[in-house]
């Protein structure tokens, strides 16, 4: 059996194929405790039980038809003859000490190296050496065979909902309401999106219905006109990049965030959002940039995966584009002004516009579709992508050992020199910051600056809760 891959899973290839600095990978480190006077698992029993899991996700063990794009077809999934658990699943060891220095180093070189095309797209390393007996699982998967929450969803069904599972584990129940809080801007748009690609796919595939899809036009005209048409500023981390990453990592306690969220309004995505935003204004002065007036503009993925699609993989996602406060001093009122932002997104139809235009873009022939996808993550159109995935609020395990920490990946397209990925599991927040090598030497400036961002919000939620219970002591 084949299946071809969508337009929008074929961008992902095109992008790389583009630019040799664009690396298309998505990816996580997940760290897990000490296995108690044990060593980490042992390599053959990682690759068992691997391989025998992978049967719910066939297209682990499938490849590329062709490696490149293009022509008048997209690529298949085909099912590889040679497939060699060996060639996906491999160790590695950190240098001594195995501290978070050591770590990230690691990891700025692992994700700094493209997976082959010419078999399945995929791997995992073993990862030991870590300070304290702790040892890693580091993942490594492109773009084009599944997006952030689809990884989320094969990652919780690769691990253990118990420490000694008696039988082979199966994804958790999902918490419907964590998840639905947890989301926040990007869980009130999905009917908007979902009702966008419709019409658009059913002009593909009624012609006479193209009228329906031109209806939307103003939904089209408003992302146009903000968003390409008034084009993103120019900033000193959007410039040519090369081929090596580096990589960092902001921990935080889910808890203090709703704490944010409940004394100050909002979301925990708003949150997500002002933190970064106060990241990126540091990194930004710290480099002598003007910071632009009507703020950066950040690209963020929206989910439009079904409840019926999990466990399905490719790509079930569209594009908001919010501008971040940066020239805001203030944090309360750079918080308030992310909020308005968002708002502002949830009453436009923006969502929509994204959606549509993704689906007609890929309407046009593959050997044409290559232009039109460089232009959807062109710098013109964005400065950063920040992605917020959240993740299992129930503890994970893997070998009898606990899932203590989620670093996530996102991937840098060309003219990006900075990108955020976020995602929350067993009530903590993880912040993955990757940066081009060069252009973003100074990226543990961004690092400190959301550290120092989520700290200013704690402060302001705290006096806010203090000045509520003294009014209410004296109403």
């Amino acid at each position: 059996m084949t299946d071809r891959l969508t337009a929008l899973d074929a961008t992902f290839l095109e992008l790389e194929e583009a630019d040799e600095s664009a690396h298309m990978h998505i990816g996580a480190l997940l760290l897990f405790e000490a296995r108690g006077t044990s060593a980490p698992p042992r390599m053959a029993a990682v690759r068992r039980q691997l391989e025998q899991r992978l049967d719910a996700l066939p297209r682990y063990r499938r490849r590329l038809s062709a490696p490149r794009t293009g022509g008048l077809a997209w690529p298949e999934w085909t099912p590889d003859d040679r497939f060699d658990i060996e060639r996906h699943v491999r160790r590695a060891a950190l240098p001594a000490p195995g501290e978070d220095r050591e770590l990230l180093g690691w990891l700025g070189d692992y994700w700094s190296q493209r997976l082959d095309r010419n078999g399945p797209l995929w791997e995992v390393v073993l990862l030991e050496g870590l300070a304290g007996g702790r040892w890693a699982l580091a993942t490594k998967t492109h773009h084009c065979l599944v997006d952030g929450v689809g990884s989320v969803d094969a990652a919780h069904l690769l691990l253990d909902t118990a420490r000694r599972p008696r039988t082979r584990a199966r994804p958790a129940p999902a918490e419907a309401a964590e998840q639905s809080e947890h989301h926040g801007l990007l869980r009130r748009v999905p009917q908007a999106v979902t009702g966008g690609a419709r019409a658009a796919v059913d002009a593909a595939l009624h012609p006479g219905k193209l009228r329906h899809a031109l209806e939307r036009s103003a939904a089209l005209a408003e992302l146009l006109v903000r968003d390409e048409v008034v084009a993103a500023p120019e900033t000193s981390i959007n410039v040519p990049i090369g081929t090596r990453r580096r990589f960092e990592v902001v921990r935080s306690d889910l808890a203090d965030v709703k704490a944010i969220k409940r004394a100050l309004g909002g979301t925990v995505n708003d949150v997500v959002l002002a933190a970064t935003a106060g990241g990126l204004r540091r990194l930004l002065l710290d480099r002598g940039d003007e910071l632009p007036g009507r703020g950066l503009r950040v690209m963020v993925p929206v989910n439009v995966r079904a409840a019926s699609e999990h466990l399905e993989l490719g790509n079930r996602i569209t594009s908001l584009f919010v501008h971040l406060p940066v020239a805001e001093p203030d944090p309360h009122r750079r918080y308030r002004l992310t909020i308005g932002e968002a708002e502002e997104l949830k009453q436009g139809n923006q969502a929509e516009g994204g959606a549509t235009l993704v689906a007609l873009a890929g309407n046009a022939p593959p050997v044409l579709h290559a232009f039109l996808a460089r232009s959807l993550f062109a710098s013109r159109l964005f400065n950063v992508t920040v992605t917020n995935v959240p993740g299992p609020q129930v503890p994970l395990y893997a070998y009898g050992s606990q899932l203590e920490e989620i670093l996530p990946l996102v991937p840098l397209a060309a003219g990006h020199a900075v990108g955020v990925a976020v995602v929350s599991y067993n009530g903590r927040l993880f912040f993955g910051l990757n940066g081009d090598d060069r252009v973003a030497r100074d990226l543990h400036v961004l690092r400190d600056g959301i550290e120092q961002s989520l700290a200013e919000l704690q402060e302001l939620a705290g006096t806010s809760v203090e000045l509520t219970a003294h009014d209410a002591t004296h109403a």
